[in-house]
């Protein structure tokens, strides 16, 4: 086949001139092109905005895992949420995608004439996508079987977990906020997103000049509502915030909301989530017509030989990857860390869930040596790993079994549905990238990233990673699309030249540090 070939000083001076464009990208369209690739990102990486900052740029084949580009590939970056590569891939690994996190409700006696007598158990082993409904449905189950009475306590068994419900070196003014919530074995989440350790607080307006009005998903009363908000005339702008103080179970409605606004909401973390799932189940308790004769108590765990009564399975984590991945759960990625360390040495822990994430990832062809991982989700700046390492775990997981299952529930640029686009959902539309990026992003602030995979015009399989630390200015994502839309223009056939891209820039109101889908409703 003939194609048209430029030389390499008219290809550079191409690259210049669509770059000098505000958000364009060269299409590359010369056979054997890798080269002219590698000025065409060369050429993007100059940008202004990156001065003072450390960017590590690798670009592989992903069939052969050749190394296209690279960049400071081997300079060990913070990852943010692109650790979540490292934990979901040992998930599916360690654990298998038909893995499910079973709650269930357990005596140390069946139950004699509706009564049971002694203590009600409910044991939990790290499921964070149960809702109030999954434990009205335990709690019915228990009621269709003619309980009507517990002798004794209610205890919330989170024992499968370790103590520690924080990662190491969380930032404290994020722990109010649902995408830091605490993780515990019994947890609930208010939402089928699966926020788990989080309840959503709505405020809707009032008379004029009255109270606004506030309301807790799902009802407890493990949280008390501090409400001073009142409601403002109509066309003001909203004024609501809300807040907790670390340790307590306190949270703050406070400002004016207007009269005809539609309402506002933010999603609030718990202190030690096994007190609310305990709250929620002993309503549903006592909504189905069973009483309990003692109290709640927490922590405390089900005792060798316990008869378990009813019991709920979470979904397959092959299903459970689509929620965790799109949106960047952060509570799925700890609950998983801590379920792979209960399955590789018996103790859910962050410490045991890491290492053995790490032994597996060093099956997978990674240099752990040169890797330090100390939670599951990125939420610490203590984790480290390359753009090299983690190109190289992009590639070599293609040979798993698992791997279509898992390249699925990876973000895709521009599909708008969030269980389908996710974190990518708005970016790299009207693009060659659209619909073809699959790839997981980070944000931190200060911290960048987006690792995954791309075809190019010659349906060429390639896998990339971008990772940015230490930036100050807000064009990083803008300068990740570039990268993958020059990725997936280059190559074709011999009626396509050079030209120059518009890339859209990334939404602007998703405040630094955090992915866009944490801004709820998705800001994505």
């Amino acid at each position: 086949m003939n194609r048209r070939t430029l030389t390499r000083g008219a290809i550079a001076a191409a690259v210049a001139a669509a770059l000098a464009t505000t958000g364009t990208v060269m299409v590359q369209a010369e056979e054997g092109s890798d080269s002219e690739l590698s000025k065409t990102i060369d050429t993007i990486l100059e940008d202004k905005s990156l001065s003072g900052s450390q960017i590590g740029v690798v670009v592989a084949d992903a069939k052969s895992g050749e190394t296209i580009y690279n960049h400071n590939g081997g300079m060990r970056t913070i990852p943010a949420s692109n650790n979540k590569i490292e934990t979901s891939a040992a998930a599916m690994e360690v654990l298998g995608g038909d893995y499910t996190f079973t709650t269930d409700v357990a005596a140390e006696s069946k139950p004699s004439g509706g009564t049971i007598a002694g203590d009600l158990y409910l044991r939990g082993t790290g499921d964070p996508t149960m809702m109030q409904k999954d434990y009205e449905a335990l709690a019915k189950s228990l009621a269709d079987k003619g309980v009507t009475t517990v002798d004794g306590n209610l205890v919330a068994d989170d024992t499968a977990f370790g103590p520690q419900r924080l990662g190491t070196e969380w930032g404290w003014d994020d722990l109010p906020y649902y995408y830091a919530a605490e993780v515990t074995a019994l947890t609930v989440a208010p939402n089928t997103d699966y926020d788990a350790g989080s309840i959503n607080v709505s405020v809707t307006p009032g008379a004029e000049g009255e109270k606004a009005k506030v309301k807790v998903t799902p009802p407890n009363d493990y949280v008390k509502i501090n409400n001073t908000a009142t409601t403002g005339a109509s066309g003001e702008d909203s004024t609501v915030s809300f807040s907790r103080d670390n340790g307590v179970n306190t949270i703050d409605v406070s400002g004016t909301i207007p009269a005809d606004s539609e309402g506002d909401m933010s999603l609030m973390t718990v202190t030690n989530p096994t007190g609310l799932a305990a709250d929620v189940f002993a309503k549903a308790l006592a909504d189905n017509g069973i009483s309990v004769s003692g109290d709640v108590q927490l922590g405390k765990a089900t005792p060798d030989g316990s008869a378990s009564l009813v019991k709920h399975d979470s979904m397959p984590i092959a299903e459970m990857m689509t929620p965790f991945m799109k949106l960047s759960n952060n509570p799925h990625a700890e609950a998983l860390t801590k379920a792979i360390g209960i399955e590789a040495s018996g103790e859910g822990t962050f410490d045991a869930g890491v290492t053995a994430i790490q032994e597996q990832m060093a099956k997978l062809g990674v240099a752990t040596d040169q890797v330090r991982q100390v939670d599951g989700s990125g939420m610490s700046r203590q984790n480290a790993i390359s753009p090299k390492n983690l190109a190289s775990l992009l590639v070599d997981v293609r040979d798993a079994g698992w791997f279509k299952t898992w390249y699925e529930s990876m973000p895709i640029a521009c599909k708008e549905d969030p269980m389908v686009g996710g974190t990518l959902a708005s970016r790299m539309c009207d693009t060659p990238a659209a619909g073809n990026v699959h790839a997981k992003t980070g944000s931190m602030t200060g911290v960048s990233a987006m690792s995954g995979y791309v075809k190019d015009q010659d349906g060429r399989d390639l896998v990339f990673s971008v990772v940015t630390n230490d930036f100050v200015a807000d064009s990083v994502k803008e300068i990740e699309d570039k990268v993958a839309v020059a990725l997936a223009s280059t190559g074709g056939s011999d009626s396509v030249s050079p030209e120059s891209l518009k890339v859209p820039q990334p939404k602007k109101d998703v405040p630094e540090g955090l992915e866009c889908s944490w801004v709820k409703p998705i800001a994505c």
